[in-house]
């Protein structure tokens, strides 16, 4: 193993300390609104360490790195595309600030106040099978991180990341989002200053000229030999991403920043509307970095192999990132980098777990129940969920097989819901002729798409599988086609439900 005593010593304080943080906040845990949206009083800084710590997690590194490995410096592309989005969002409120006025825990939750009880049940379900199915890769591809950055033995992958697992949904389970903040705000410190430091020692190992002029050689040699070779610094090349991939990529990143269940979690935890718009602005050039600085070790593990004599032997384009950083960083420091990746992954599964938990109580389970339950019914059946989901990573994450790289995996996943949701969010919130009809059409319809692609790229050869830009412009589509036509062959919705943005 590459790991030294130091670097034990550093990772052995680091867990220790986030789970005794984790449960000191168990105390303060009062209801099912302190646990789930921590009482609505979280203010703007801590919003924006928790958003950033949830969705930079160990699968966010990887998936990063692959771009990076794959399409060079174009695969940040991504990032700024999501800042721009969150920018746009942050400015004009656009669905979050009647979203936060509504004073819901969840989005599933307006949708009962908008169209009917049926349609919140239904856009829970989808909402929950979405995000699932999301994070199911995200215990494999952490495992893979550990595995290769510190030379441990592949068989302990499981165990190891069941262990890791089995510490978060203790906090988790304890102090619900109080513990999630918390931790995150241990966490967001810690995967900064790991970044950024591995980041300098990165381009200190390969050099930036060097870096440079491989990556620009490289696809012109692939050129001229007729090789297929992504251009590493055009995302609107066709041997890249193209312009139809980065169209579809404008509308998801709208739909991610407002209907994305885990962001708009802190949204609805923030004291007002006005945090939350300001939480928006702030993070928003954040999202870059996530992409950029993860991109640059993915591409630096290109360069450094294709000098190196390629890959070795068991490497792909998702994991020679943490062989690299496992052969380059020196001990102390690769002890801090594993650390700060193992704090990834924990604020990660941690927020998405009490997130769709959250959603399985209140939008699925809830509107079945003939009478409401007890306050420690409540907290009981929403850690029983946290239980179920727990045991699902485990099994869901061991035999799946991901169809191509896990960017466009969780790009499409997420497309289950975010497409038609987004549907049911603007004309909910901003059409007043929209009705349970299209919102039904509309959920339906949006799901085709992406399901679609797990099951036949999952089963067909890779030149006959759907484009990831193909399933997801097509959710999306197909989605607001239900919507419209639906509310138009309808009757229109009672004036007493029509919506209020303001």
């Amino acid at each position: 193993m590459t790991l030294h005593l130091i670097d034990w010593i550093i990772i052995g304080v680091y867990v220790i300390g986030c789970l005794s943080a984790g449960l000191w906040m168990r105390r303060f845990i009062r209801g099912v609104d302190d646990f789930t949206v921590a009482g609505r009083e979280v203010h703007v800084n801590l919003g924006i360490a928790s958003l950033a710590a949830t969705e930079l997690g160990l699968v966010t590194v990887m998936y990063t790195a692959q771009l990076g490995y794959e399409k060079g410096f174009a695969g940040a592309t991504i990032g700024v595309i999501m800042a721009v989005a969150f920018l746009v969002v942050g400015y004009t409120g656009f669905v979050i600030e009647p979203l936060r006025n509504a004073g819901v825990m969840t989005i599933p939750e307006l949708f009962e106040k908008r169209f009917s009880k049926r349609v919140r049940w239904l856009a829970g379900v989808f909402v929950a099978l979405g995000g699932l199915l999301n994070m199911g890769i995200f215990l494999r591809l952490g495992g893979d991180f550990l595995v290769h950055a510190t030379g441990m033995p592949g068989s302990w992958l499981e165990s190891v990341m069941t262990i890791l697992l089995a510490l978060v949904l203790l906090y988790t389970v304890f102090g619900g989002m109080l513990s999630v903040l918390v931790t995150d705000y241990l966490q967001f410190l810690i995967v900064g200053i790991g970044i950024v430091v591995t980041s300098v020692l990165v381009l200190l190992n390969i050099g930036w000229g060097n870096l440079v002029h491989t990556l620009s050689s490289n696809f012109e040699a692939h050129v001229a030999a007729g090789l297929p070779a992504a251009h590493p610094f055009n995302p609107a090349h066709p041997s890249n991403f193209g312009w139809g991939y980065l169209a579809w990529q404008f509308i998801f990143q709208l739909a991610v920043v407002t209907t994305w269940q885990t962001t708009i979690t802190r949204v609805l935890a923030m004291k007002d509307s006005h945090s939350a718009k300001q939480m928006y602005r702030r993070v928003s050039f954040y999202f870059v970095g996530r992409f950029l600085l993860p991109g640059l070790w993915g591409a630096a593990a290109f360069v450094y192999f294709t000098q190196h004599g390629g890959l070795p032997l068991g490497l792909d384009s998702s994991t020679a990132m943490p062989r690299y950083l496992g052969t380059v960083l020196p001990a102390g420091m690769l002890g801090l980098i594993v650390a700060a990746m193992i704090a990834a992954e924990m604020s990660t599964v941690s927020g998405y777990m009490l997130t769709w938990a959250t959603v399985i109580y209140n939008d699925i389970i809830t509107p079945c129940l003939k009478r409401p339950l007890s306050n420690k019914g409540q907290l009981f059946l929403t850690r029983s969920i946290l239980f179920g989901i727990a045991a699902f990573l485990l099994f869901y994450g061991l035999w799946y097989k991901m169809p191509g790289n896990a960017w466009d995996y969780l790009a499409v996943t997420g497309n289950i819901y975010l497409a038609s949701v987004f549907a049911l969010l603007v004309a909910g919130l901003y059409w007043p002729r929209a009705n349970a009809t299209g919102a039904y059409a509309a959920l339906i319809l949006g799901a085709v798409g992406p399901l679609t692609f797990l099951i036949v790229n999952a089963v067909v050869a890779k030149e006959h599988q759907i484009a990831p830009e193909v399933a997801g412009a097509s959710s999306f589509a197909l989605s607001f086609l239900g919507m419209i036509v639906g509310s138009l062959v309808t009757a229109a919705p009672a004036p007493a439900t029509a919506p209020n943005p303001a």
